[in-house]
């Protein structure tokens, strides 16, 4: 009887050392700071504003660029200018390459050829003529209507405050006399008729 309550007693505790161990719960685990995670987040914020600004000062830039050559007296909008050339390069120059809208004000146009040719002012009409060009029919933008009239109907108010194109002494055409004065009045400057405006053109390339 002793021997069998031995044998049973060694087999409960062969049995009980069988058993899968407790597992340990390490109490002193590290709990994971968010703080270098929020001033990573900052640091992103940070240089992404700084992106912003930067743009942003550039777009205020090129933006600032643009408004100042629509400032710019002789410049009109692309669809108030009349354009009588033709082919890709209509909207140049015939001399110099120029903008023609953006200098739309002191533009002057003729036949030459039998072909119609625009210029950006007085000065690339008269440089044409000095080369030898025989332009026919030679008109000029009226400033207030933005029309093309005969250059022998034009009232020229020669240097005015207001700058000119390709020169230092402005010619701005009018196709009244009273829109001639008035502009005078504001800027100064003579009223010339064509010829006589020609004449101080002229004197650019004596």
């Amino acid at each position: 009887m002793l021997k069998l309550f031995i044998l049973s007693f060694t087999i409960f505790i062969m049995a009980g050392c069988g058993t899968a161990p407790t597992p340990k719960v390490d109490t002193k685990a590290k709990i994971v700071s968010k703080k270098p995670l929020e001033k990573k987040k900052k640091v992103e914020k940070k240089l992404t504003k700084k992106v912003h600004k930067k743009v942003e000062k550039k777009r205020k830039k090129v933006e600032k660029k643009k408004n100042n050559l629509v400032k710019m007296f002789q410049t009109v909008d692309k669809k108030d200018a009349i354009l009588v050339q033709k082919g890709p390069n209509k909207e140049k120059c015939f001399l110099c390459g120029m903008d023609l809208v953006k200098y739309y004000k002191t533009n002057h146009a003729a036949k030459l050829d039998g072909k119609n040719v625009q210029y950006c002012s007085l000065h690339c009409l008269t440089e044409a003529i000095h080369n030898g060009a025989e332009l026919e029919n030679p008109m000029v933008v009226d400033v207030k209507s933005l029309k093309l009239i005969p250059v022998t109907e034009a009232f020229y108010v020669v240097g005015s405050d207001v700058k000119g194109t390709m020169t230092k002494v402005s010619k701005y055409a009018f196709q009244s006399l009273k829109d001639a004065t008035a502009f005078q009045k504001k800027h100064g400057g003579k009223i010339l008729d064509f010829y006589s405006a020609w004449q101080i053109a002229k004197k650019d390339f004596q």
